[in-house]
């Protein structure tokens, strides 16, 4: 049993802390629209078998991704895409990745050509980072064949670099997730490459098979189990845009291959440095601690994370990282399959962690399966509630006469005490809508305050959920330009205190399934209508800058060493 369960004392001291939580106010109506036909998202995605699949890869699925490529304040978006097994294409006909540049009315434009982004494959995640502090964030994509590392050349296209910088591999991998993090604190980013199955579909039953796999008695695709698992990669920023692969010497190769899906990195035991965290299907997950010296200690069992409460593993896959109690430590929410609860882990402030799922409400969640996830106040009162997307891998199974296959989003309101309400219900017919669905990505896309959600549907058109609602309450939200640190600035450490309430949150990279999420740090405020203090902790010098009496409701553009370059006011409601 996971080593937080078993200390004296400590599950009951977590619930207090919990329930002594200052509640929330009465919550304001909110509910989401999707919108993603008349914004110009025409494009479906194409990912394996429509209604069956042979193996695999057909069935996982990919993400996408929230980001501003062009510097204008506006977020674009990158999907992934994949094939099909059973078609040939031509040049015309193949399925390409896209590249959708916000015109900042609502709408978007495809401009994956022009970009040079339109990679036909079995594209599966996304992680967003300005390697070379040139001022242009760019694009890492994983593949089950070869990953790409796409340089922003500032004018509007992306050249692939991926050989230049060191990172081509003649092998085929089948890349999952990866996160940005500059883990040594040089002020370049590196950067943590996750890895599924070591895949060979030759040597794998497809369903039917003699020998082949069945799940609830039926034929279905082979693995996790029973597949080789991949091992992951941490390659070191050189700083002269080229990356060294230090697997090896940083311990992460330590706990030898799992079934990777979605990594994380945030400073999880407030020491600085930032820590890896790893979503693992069928396995334990990971947790590495950073030791300051270049290396990582694998430390997920001992700190509680590794399992859930019953010692269990589970199908890790979606992550959500988040200060959901308001106590100055990260969280962490992941998303499970069917019959088995998403967990949420409470940062326990010693370096363990806490399963309070039960606790928390979040129990009884067991009808879908589960992917893309994240912390998110979409109402602005000033709790991160919880947001996650379900589709089952089989189709034609149901549950409680219920087809699964395609399934509703979850919205999961945070009540200021320690526990979540099941929401989904009350948030519009853009929740309740079936899909099968993987990747989420989560940001304000229109730029009006509140928090939009965009998600991948398996071979079908995506969704962009705008919050309708949400902005009622007040809010803040913080762009970050590194100069000492990454220019990227992720790893920098945001605190916005309104009263006695105060919360935290981290610039990161990934996390959801494979996904990038908007970069600019978002917090509602309640009906507070001043910003006490802001915070903001610099990654490699570890200096603070305060910023007091800020008005709610704008766009703060902070850069390292130089205050505050640049307010966007918007109306507060």
């Amino acid at each position: 049993m996971a080593l937080s369960c078993l200390l004296p004392g400590r599950l009951g001291e977590s619930k207090l802390r919990a329930e002594s939580i200052q509640a929330p106010g009465a919550g304001i109506t909110v509910t989401f629209i999707d919108v993603a036909k008349e914004s110009g998202l025409t494009i479906p995605n194409v990912w394996g078998g429509r209604d069956s699949q042979k193996w695999i890869v057909e069935v996982k699925g990919s993400g996408l991704g929230l980001f501003d490529y062009d510097n204008d304040g506006w977020l674009d978006i990158y999907s992934s895409n994949g094939i099909r097994f059973e078609e040939t294409y031509t040049p015309e006909t193949a399925p390409v990745s896209q590249l959708y540049k916000n015109n900042r009315d609502g709408t978007f434009t495809d401009v994956t050509a022009r970009a040079g982004v339109g990679r036909t494959g079995w594209g599966t995640g996304v992680a967003i980072g300005d390697f070379d502090n040139d001022g242009w964030d760019d694009l890492f994509c994983t593949y089950w064949g070869h990953n790409i590392l796409y340089h922003n050349n500032g004018d509007g296209t992306f050249t692939d670099v991926t050989r230049k910088a060191g990172m081509y591999e003649e092998r085929v991998r089948w890349g999952s997730g990866s996160t940005f993090l500059d883990y040594d604190r040089d002020g370049f980013l590196d950067l943590y490459v996750g890895n599924f199955i070591d895949l060979d579909t030759s040597k794998v039953k497809t369903p039917g098979e003699p020998g082949g796999c069945f799940w609830r008695g039926a034929p279905v695709v082979c693995g996790p189990l029973g597949l080789p698992a991949g091992t992951n990669i941490l390659y070191h920023n050189n700083g002269d845009g080229t990356f060294t692969d230090v697997s090896r010497k940083s311990g992460i190769l330590m706990p030898g291959p799992h079934y990777t899906i979605t990594p994380v990195s945030y400073d999880f035991d407030n020491d600085g440095w930032p820590d890896i965290y790893v979503a693992v299907d069928s396995m334990g997950s990971m947790l590495f601690h950073n030791n300051h010296d270049g290396t990582f200690e694998e430390i997920g069992l001992v700190a509680g994370c590794a399992y859930n409460e019953y010692a269990r593993a589970q199908a890790g896959m979606g992550l959500g990282i988040g200060d959901y109690n308001a106590d100055g430590w990260l969280d962490i929410f992941k998303t499970h399959f069917q019959d088995d609860s998403h967990v949420l882990f409470q940062n326990n402030g010693d370096g363990s962690f806490t399963d309070m799922t039960s606790f928390a409400g979040l129990a009884e969640l067991t009808q879908y399966v589960g992917w893309g996830a994240g912390f998110m106040d979409y109402d602005n009162d000033s709790w991160t509630d919880i947001f996650f997307v379900t589709g089952h891998v089989y189709p034609g199974f149901k549950k409680n006469n219920e087809d699964t296959f395609r399934s509703p989003r979850v919205v999961l309101r945070n009540q200021g005490n320690g526990k979540f309400q099941d929401v989904s219900a009350q948030m519009g017919p853009a929740i309740s809508q079936r899909y099968s669905s993987r990747g989420s990505a989560y940001g304000d896309y229109d730029n009006d305050g509140d928090i939009d959600v965009l998600v991948l549907n398996m071979n079908d058109l995506p969704s962009l959920l705008r919050d309708e609602g949400g902005n009622r309450n007040n809010w803040i939200k913080v762009k970050l330009i590194g100069t000492k640190c990454n220019r990227t600035a992720i790893g920098t450490r945001v605190r916005v205190v309104t009263g006695n309430h105060s919360q935290i949150d981290e610039v990161h990279s990934g996390g959801s399934v494979m996904s990038q999420s908007d970069l600019r740090l978002h917090f509602g405020l309640g009906d507070a209508k001043v910003v006490d203090v802001i915070e903001v902790k610099w990654p490699t010098t570890q200096a603070t800058e305060t910023f007091e009496k800020i008005e709610a409701g704008q766009i703060l553009t902070i850069k390292e060493g130089a205050g505050i370059i640049k307010r966007e006011k918007i109306p507060t409601r």
